[in-house]
């Protein structure tokens, strides 16, 4: 990886679990191994990094987090 991202800091944009972030790293890493287009700046040939540098800037979300839940 050429610049080092804080844990802390994927961790908070994940929303705080290890778990949740492993998920999105490996789904967006996916989709940018199958050609999807990287949303950083300076992106190179990794998809795994590609996709932490895009969690620690926020360019992408876990589906569904920041919606409130109504109970019926």
């Amino acid at each position: 990886m050429e610049d080092y991202i804080p844990l802390e800091k994927l961790l908070e944009a994940a929303g705080g679990s290890v778990y949740k972030l492993t998920i999105l790293a490996a789904k967006r890493a996916l989709q940018l191994a199958d050609g999807e287009k990287p949303l950083v700046e300076k992106a190179d040939g990794k998809p795994l990094d590609n996709a932490l540098k895009e969690i620690a800037e926020r360019k992408i979300k876990i589906a569904g987090e920041g919606k409130s839940s109504k109970k019926k």
